[in-house]
């Protein structure tokens, strides 16, 4: 016989969930993927171009074009249910991304809607697809914890968007959504398990203040039952150690599934007397630990790290809906519809259950732009639009989305939807613009990518302004161009970058954009001043600050090198002054400007301070950058040569010795010209950095 034909999946949104969903459609026997559909064609093309798929901006196209049999829907939540139906009615079997949709009804429309088209709905809770999960449910099956009186279900996890932005993302337009978002995870563990839940009792806690005005609760603590089963559920936001966790006690026995490391540990009473019970208990955890570290380990290095417990999860929920669609149907009763409704249903409870919190007050008044910041909506960005408009100016934000944390002052910013790939709307959004600040960046995995998302941007703004007849360009740079890997060096301005060619690809497209800008203003005259700012700290930055050292989630940081030398620190205040110095003073055209503030800390200087001033120990580390260099030869040449990855790069060593800011700064250029003046006072700098900085969200 024949082998059957692979079941061809398409992918609608191309965003970061996408490349998860599309490895495991790869990795999945008796699938194929075939096409890749978003509005944004450069990020459809981008992903189909990686995945060997093709590439659409509809799903009327993708449904015409006949080149799938099934879709996974990946747009953001309040589209899921339009499209959803869409591509059932198409023909289309559909695994829809959690949330399903935005309420219990919206989901039986969907269920009803495959239903009468015949075809598979299934709901992408994918924690449920773990391996671990499924041995949990044997362990509780075959009654070895007992009768179950009890189960704790957590998802502790920093959400940094709530701290840092960007606030105009659907996640935090609605205080609804963050349950909406994250509580299918939770829920679908106990629906499954136990079948419906009943809402007790919801205690929100750890109120955070949005930028722009309006509160977000960073801590949901919701008491449930399931038949006889008591069902506690803990949400918590804030910066604390990963707690993703089911926890069950029976009468037998407790296990504890973390779902976030695909791991299960069981605890029993047994018989043995006086100090043996205890020993026999810890060892038999003790034992259980071991066994689950050796299982990961020697999946992760068996698979090249292909297997991690959340890419597992994936291919558990894909592998699902693919065998359900094969065999035609139905989709296992985890990721079945009714399962979908019920955890829906759940949701619809708790919200029903929720203080009312009232919207911000929306200023009044329709503002008159001269300056518009690309990238606003960002750390910087914010922060330079509201300093801006403290000093008498209006400002339009260019953003991809419709609004930004900017309520309070709407009366002074407006936002502006603009692509960037798109050189008309860009000059449209100009229109009455004296001034473009540029603070737009992109994180690419390859250098085709960098030239065309990153330099290729900046240059299309750049040739935007001058079609506007824009006054002045301020473009943000990096001092990562720079090489800063010899201590004896100090850096200034008038410091070359070196060989940027083996650079790691965000130092070398950003120096790759100045390069190109710089031609511009000497040969067309562009009004440009270059920018680049140090380690930026402050109010709305993160505490997971990677331009310090690699985190290992909020409590352990390994710094790049051993820590000890001064670090380029500024505070986003300072920034703002200075690039607003630079669109005040006509003899920053041209130019370039180092922001760097005063030399005061190094690495373990600054975590020291973050414990004495807030009580939290970090736990900090130092590395061997040239440990760290050869480590990452290993990973290039499994990525290029086992995994067959095309455009990936490896950095040199002088890269990697870069990243720990050997190199010092002189920051007198900016001063002179400017008239700059960073904070000097360590007691105020540490103050506004840390004690200000709600580095925690408390």
């Amino acid at each position: 016989m024949s082998e059957p034909k692979p079941i061809r999946i398409g992918v609608l949104g191309a965003g970061y969930i996408a490349t998860w969903h599309a490895d495991a459609i790869q990795a999945t026997p008796g699938a194929e993927l075939t096409a890749i559909c978003d509005t944004s064609a450069d990020a459809a093309s981008g992903m189909a171009e990686a995945y060997g798929a093709e590439a659409f901006t509809s799903v009327e196209d993708l449904v015409a074009a006949g080149v799938c049999d099934a879709v996974h829907v990946l747009t953001p939540p309040n589209t899921h249910k339009a499209l959803t139906i869409q591509c059932l009615e198409a023909g289309l079997h559909t695994l829809v991304e959690k949330p399903v949709a935005l309420s219990a009804d919206d989901t039986r429309e969907m269920v009803a809607a495959a239903e009468k088209a015949g075809r598979v709905f299934a709901a992408g809770h994918n924690f449920l697809g773990l391996p671990s999960y499924g041995r949990l449910k044997t362990l509780r099956d075959q009654g070895e914890l007992g009768r179950i009186v009890e189960a704790r279900i957590n998802w502790c996890l920093p959400l940094g968007p709530l701290r840092a932005g960007p606030y105009g993302i659907w996640l935090l337009r609605e205080p609804q959504n963050l349950i909406l978002e994250l509580g299918p995870h939770p829920f679908a563990f106990a629906v499954d398990l136990f079948g419906p839940l009943e809402i007790n009792a919801l205690d929100l806690g750890q109120p955070v203040e949005l930028e722009g005005g309006g509160i977000r609760h960073q801590s949901w603590r919701i008491l449930a039952r399931a038949g006889a089963v008591d069902v506690t559920f803990t949400l918590s936001m804030a910066e604390t150690i990963d707690d993703r966790s089911v926890t069950l006690r029976g009468s037998s026995g407790m296990a504890r599934l973390d779902y976030a490391a695909d791991t299960l540990v069981t605890t029993k009473d047994n018989t043995a007397d006086l100090v043996v019970n205890p020993f026999l208990k810890e060892a038999g955890l003790a034992i259980d630990h071991l066994r689950e570290a050796f299982v990961n380990v020697t999946r992760q290095a068996s698979s090249l790290n292909q297997k991690s417990p959340y890419g597992l999860s994936f291919r558990g929920s894909t592998a699902a809906f693919v065998d359900a669609v094969r065999r035609g149907g139905p989709v296992d009763p985890r990721f079945s519809g009714e399962s979908a409704i019920t955890v829906m249903q759940a949701i619809d409870d708790t919200i029903a259950k929720m203080p009312k919190i009232d919207a911000p007050p929306v200023a009044k008044g329709k503002p008159k732009p001269t300056v518009m910041v690309i990238g606003g909506t960002g750390f910087i960005g914010r922060n330079l639009t509201r300093t801006l408009v403290s000093r008498g100016y209006d400002v339009r934000v260019a953003s991809r989305g419709k609004r930004g944390p900017f309520d309070d002052i709407a009366d002074h910013v407006e936002v502006a939807q603009v692509s960037l790939y798109d050189k008309d709307s860009l000059v449209k959004a100009m229109e009455g613009i004296d001034t473009v600040f540029n603070l737009a960046k992109s994180m690419d995995k390859t250098w085709e990518a960098a030239l065309k998302n990153d330099v290729g941007t900046a240059v299309r703004v750049a040739e935007a302004c001058m079609e506007a007849g824009v006054k002045r360009l301020i473009y943000t740079g990096t001092i990562a161009s720079y090489d800063m890997s010899d201590p004896k060096q100090v850096i200034t301005e008038e410091t070359d970058f070196g060989d940027i060619e083996n650079r790691n690809l965000y130092a070398r497209s950003k120096a790759e954009c100045e390069r190109r800008q710089m031609a511009m203003y000497r040969e067309v005259g562009l009004p440009l001043v270059i920018a680049r700012p140090g380690i930026v700290v402050g109010a709305g930055g993160p505490l997971q600050h990677w331009g310090i050292g690699r985190w290992h989630g909020a409590g352990a940081v390994r710094l790049w090198g051993d820590g000890t030398h001064n670090l380029p620190f500024v505070l986003a205040d300072d920034v703002s002054d200075g690039l607003i110095r630079m669109m005040e003073q006509d003899e920053a055209v041209g130019k370039s400007f180092n922001l760097i503030g005063e030399p005061m800390l190094s690495g373990r200087d600054y975590f020291d301070a973050i414990h004495d001033r807030l009580g939290a120990r970090i736990q900090v580390s130092s590395s061997s950058l040239e440990a760290l260099w050869l480590s990452d030869g290993v990973k290039f040449g499994l990525k290029r040569y086992a995994l067959r990855r095309k455009g990936v790069v490896r950095p040199s060593l002088a890269d990697w010795r870069s990243r720990a800011h050997l190199s010092q700064f002189d920051n007198s250029y900016p001063k002179q010209v400017l008239g700059w003046k960073p904070e000097a006072d360590r007691e105020k700098f540490l103050t506004a950095a840390i004690d200000q900085a709600g580095l925690f969200g408390l």
